[in-house]
C-alpha cells in the first residue's frame, strides 16, 4: 500500500520557495528502511535547492512500472495528495526515463523533475569558478539531450531554474544541434582545463611535494579537516556540496615534510554519471594524488552506506588503488562503546574531530607515517659553496627524513630517508 507523510514544518516556507512531494519506491530487493534514509537525504538536498519538501510519497511494487514508476494508479493518488497540499513541483527519488518523465507529468499536472536533475541544480548553484560551471553545464546537458520531447521541466535547466519554462518542442531540432554544438564545445574547453591541471600537476611532482587527496561523502566535514590541517578559511557548512571547485593548500608534517593538501567535491550515492563524467578534470586530482583521507561521518547511523558509495565512485575515476587512510570525523559525537566498535570493526582506522581538533595530531603523524613509507636511506654529498646544492639541501629537508647532518666546511654529508618514487630526481646532478 502507498503511504504518504506529511514532512514537520509543511506549511508555506519563505516567500518564493517552491513547495514539494517526495517520492520513493520499494521494490522486491529494496528494504523500506532503506528507501526511507534515502527520503531523508532527498529531503537534504531539495533544502540545498531551495526547495520545501511538504510531502514524502512511497510505493511497494514487485518491480518498476516501465511506463510511470509507480503505477498510473498511484500516481492518481499522489495528483490527488499535491492538491490537497497546494505543491508545485514532484521530486522522484529515482532517475526516470524520458518516456517516464513525460507520463507522470501528464497524469501529476505538475513539474516533475527526478533525484539526478535535483543534483545537477544544486551543483549549478554552487559553481563559482570558471571550471566548476562548464562541468556542471555540460552535466546538465548530457541529461537534457535523451529528454527535449515534452519534457518541459528537464528543458528547463536551460532557463536556469526550477520555476522557469523551457521552449518547448517546436524547435526540437534546432534544440538538438545548438545542445549537442554546446556540448562539443564544452568539452574542447575542458581538455584544456585537464591539461593545465596535468601541468599543475607535474609542477608539484617537479618539486617532490607529495599529494594529499580529502575525499568522502558530501557533508562528511571535509572542508572543516581542510581547514583545521592547513589553517585555511574555505567555507566550511552543514549544506551539501558546498565544496565543488577543488582547494590546495600546503599541508605541514610533523617530520617537517611538506605535502600538497587537495580538498575535493563530496560524494554521494547514485552520484549521476553525468557529473563523474564532467568532473573528471577535477577527480583527477584524487587519482593521481599519493595518499587519499576517507573522511566518514561517523555520527550517522548508515555510514557504512555512504562509505559504500564513495569506494563505488573512486573506483569510477580510477583511484580505487591509491594508497588510502580511512578517518572517522565527528568522533566527539560517539560514546566509548561506539568507538570501539569503530576501532574493532576497521583496523587501522583514526578517530577525530575536525572541529575540536581532537585526533588531528594523530592524524598528521599518520599522514608523516604514510608518506614515508617504501622509502630508501641514502647518504648525499653537497658542496654549500654552489647556490644550486644549497637548493638542493632545502629541498631534501622538504621531502624526506633527514637522520644525520654532517658539516666539514662547505661539504656536507646528510643522511636521510627518502621516498623511492623521489630518488631518481632527487639524484639528478648530486653525488652518493
Amino acid at each position: 500500500m502507498p503511504s504518504v507523510t506529511d514532512v514537520e514544518g509543511n506549511g508555506r516556507g519563505p516567500e518564493g520557495r517552491e513547495r514539494a512531494a517526495l517520492v520513493g519506491l520499494i521494490t522486491g530487493d529494496t528494504r523500506r528502511t532503506h528507501v526511507e534514509d534515502a527520503l531523508e537525504e532527498l529531503a537534504g538536498l531539495a533544502d540545498a535547492a531551495d526547495i520545501e519538501p511538504v510531502l514524502r510519497f512511497t510505493q511497494d511494487r514487485n518491480r518498476p512500472d516501465p511506463a510511470t514508476l509507480i503505477g498510473s494508479g498511484k500516481l492518481e493518488m499522489l495528483k490527488a495528495a499535491c492538491q490537497e497540499s497546494d505543491l508545485s513541483l514532484a521530486i522522484f527519488d529515482n532517475e526516470l526515463t524520458p518516456a517516464q518523465l513525460r507520463n507522470i507529468e501528464k497524469i501529476l499536472e505538475l513539474r516533475v523533475i527526478d533525484r539526478t536533475q535535483l543534483i545537477l541544480d544544486i551543483f549549478a548553484r554552487r559553481a563559482r569558478t570558471r571550471e566548476g560551471k562548464l562541468q556542471v553545464e555540460l552535466a546538465q546537458l548530457r541529461y537534457l539531450l535523451p529528454r527535449l520531447v515534452g519534457a518541459s521541466a528537464a528543458l528547463s535547466r536551460l532557463g536556469g531554474g526550477i520555476g522557469t519554462r523551457g521552449p518547448g518542442e517546436t524547435k526540437l531540432e534546432t534544440d538538438r544541434r545548438r545542445i549537442r554544438l554546446r556540448i562539443g564545445t564544452l568539452t574542447d574547453d575542458l581538455a584544456e582545463v585537464r591539461r593545465r591541471r596535468g601541468q599543475l600537476r607535474d609542477r608539484r611532482r617537479r618539486s617532490e611535494m607529495p599529494a594529499v587527496a580529502l575525499v568522502g561523502y558530501t557533508n562528511a566535514g571535509k572542508t572543516t579537516l581542510f581547514n583545521r590541517l592547513t589553517h585555511d578559511t574555505a567555507v566550511a557548512s552543514d549544506a551539501l556540496f558546498v565544496t565543488l571547485d577543488p582547494l590546495t593548500r600546503e599541508l605541514k608534517l610533523p617530520n617537517r615534510q611538506h605535502a600538497a593538501l587537495s580538498d575535493t567535491v563530496g560524494f554521494i550515492d547514485r552520484l549521476p554519471h553525468t557529473l563523474v563524467a564532467a568532473f573528471r578534470a577535477t577527480l583527477e586530482e584524487v587519482a593521481d594524488a599519493d595518499l587519499l583521507l576517507h573522511v566518514v561521518d561517523a555520527s550517522i547511523d548508515d555510514y557504512e552506506r555512504h562509505m559504500q558509495a564513495v569506494d563505488r565512485v573512486l573506483g569510477e575515476v580510477d583511484a580505487g588503488d591509491v594508497p588510502m587512510l580511512l578517518v572517522f570525523n565527528k568522533a566527539d559525537r560517539l560514546d566509548e562503546g561506539a568507538r570501539e566498535h569503530l576501532r574493532q570493526a576497521y583496523e587501522g582506522s583514526l578517530q577525530i574531530s575536525a572541529l575540536t581538533g581532537d585526533g588531528v595530531a594523530g592524524l598528521l603523524t599518520e599522514i608523516a607515517r604514510a608518506l614515508a613509507l617504501d622509502t630508501r636511506r641514502v647518504t648525499l654529498s653537497f658542496d654549500q659553496a654552489r647556490p644550486e646544492d644549497r637548493e638542493a639541501i632545502e629541498r631534501l629537508y622538504r621531502v624526506a627524513r633527514v637522520l644525520s647532518h654532517d658539516a666539514d666546511g662547505d661539504r656536507v654529508s646528510i643522511e636521510a630517508e627518502v621516498p623511492r618514487r623521489l630518488m631518481q630526481r632527487l639524484q639528478e646532478g648530486l653525488s652518493l
